[in-house]
């Protein structure tokens, strides 16, 4: 265990030690301090790379600068080998024990686990020091599993936690990282490459499409195939490319097995469906169910995925048809998640609606397109919304070079603007 404080120490701000820090991500940085000074656990979630390890740093040398003695910030990753030893809940309170005797802090400690689910028993752990009322702990833990927060932990820590999901870089930040003007070309370079941070310090594509097929391999490795030890994990990962060359795509349990059997593939409905949702537990993938505006009713049966980077889609699978205008409502997606809407495709009689966007009381209607470029492309994005008969805030996004004007109440944004628009 000691040898373990000797590596903690490399990791942690003691003694003026500085850890990398990365690009700093205010959005999220402010949103969650905004929870800080309470006995609640502070939860990132999010699919592996896309910057949790980063973000915990960040909210500690804030929280230092806010006036927080650097003696005070305790922060494991479970993901560094150093810690291979650090198996349960247990090694980690004898750890937190070593520190506390030779540090000496004084006041608040401010607990950061990073991949906090790769330790056993770590729920105890997360449910003793978030309410420990002796001596005051406030913690801060990240996971790369959707299903770390549910069932029977979600009830022990019932009411004690809040969760922000961390998504790769939005656009704003695509151009903030890169230092470049915010723009049609720049938003299609965006949508080219991808979102992971560690995308912009890579050196080539050859190096790019190896660190992207490093990230794939170990997600379903180490997240799905050894974790629910599957028996066939050549179809787990077909299934992936299936959902990566059909994103933005309706599509149906049954279309995948059928899709598989007629290219003589045994498997049934279970293990098709069971494979998705493992998949989807990784953040790799998200589903987005089909809602009946008239009936204000989800439809069952089909439904839309979106991969939570395009960079699965650039670097791993080019050679599969896959138009700029699915690539488009994908980014869309993820731009409206980022921003905290809750999302769904809709369904109006014979019409289909791209998204519904809710958050709060505020509903936005979306129709995403390629470009606007003749009269029936804008016929056939515009009457979908023209016919929904309520009043809420309907829009058409596209990448056409000017904004045209509002059609009926219709709103028309250009891509690259819609975060501008939408993120206050």
């Amino acid at each position: 265990m000691e040898d373990n404080f000797d590596s903690l120490k490399k990791y942690n701000f003691w003694n003026g030690n500085l850890p990398q820090l990365g690009f700093e991500r205010e959005t999220y940085t402010n949103s969650i301090l905004e929870y800080t000074g309470n006995k609640l656990i502070k939860v990132l979630v999010g699919q592996r790379r896309v910057g949790k390890s980063y973000l915990l740093r960040q909210l500690a040398n804030k929280l230092m600068q806010q006036g927080v003695n650097a003696k005070n910030i305790f922060y494991l990753n479970k993901e560094f080998t150093d810690f291979d030893t650090i198996s349960s809940y247990r090694d980690v309170e004898k750890l937190i024990e070593i520190y506390r005797s030779k540090t000496h802090p004084v006041g608040k400690i401010y607990l950061f686990i990073d991949e906090i689910q790769n330790i056993e028993g770590w729920e105890h752990f997360a449910n003793s020091y978030s309410q420990n009322y002796v001596d005051d702990y406030e913690l801060f833990i990240s996971g790369s599993n959707s299903k770390m927060l549910s069932g029977e932990l979600a009830t022990l820590l019932s009411g004690r936690y809040v969760t922000f999901e961390i998504f790769p870089f939005s656009f704003n930040e695509f151009s903030e990282a890169t230092a470049k003007e915010p723009s049609k070309l720049t938003y299609i370079e965006y949508m080219e490459s991808g979102g992971l941070p560690e995308l912009f310090i890579l050196p080539n594509e050859q190096t790019k499409r190896n660190y992207i097929s490093a990230i794939k391999d170990s997600v379903l490795l180490r997240d799905v195939i050894q974790r629910y030890n599957i028996k066939d994990p050549k179809l787990l990962e077909d299934i992936f490319v299936f959902m990566v060359n059909n994103a933005s795509n309706l599509v149906s349990i049954n279309n995948i097995v059928n899709f598989f059997k007629s290219n003589n593939r045994k498997t049934t409905y279970d293990t098709v469906s069971n494979y998705i949702e493992y998949i989807i537990d990784t953040f790799l993938v998200h589903k987005v169910e089909r809602y009946d505006i008239k009936g204000k009713d989800i439809i069952l049966g089909n439904c839309k995925y979106y991969i939570n980077d395009l960079s699965f889609k650039n670097y791993l699978y080019q050679g599969f048809s896959f138009g700029i205008g699915y690539k488009l409502e994908n980014l869309v997606y993820l731009e409206l998640r980022r921003l905290g809407f809750n999302v769904y495709t809709g369904a109006l009689k014979n019409k289909e609606i791209d998204f519904i966007a809710k958050k709060g009381d505020r509903v936005i209607y979306f129709q995403v397109t390629y470009i606007l470029e003749n009269e029936n492309t804008i016929i056939r994005e515009y009457s979908p919304l023209q016919n929904i008969s309520d009043n809420y805030e309907k829009i058409v996004i596209s990448l056409d070079d000017i904004a045209f004007p509002s059609n009926e109440g219709i709103l028309h944004i250009q891509a690259w603007k819609l975060n501008d628009l939408l993120g206050v």
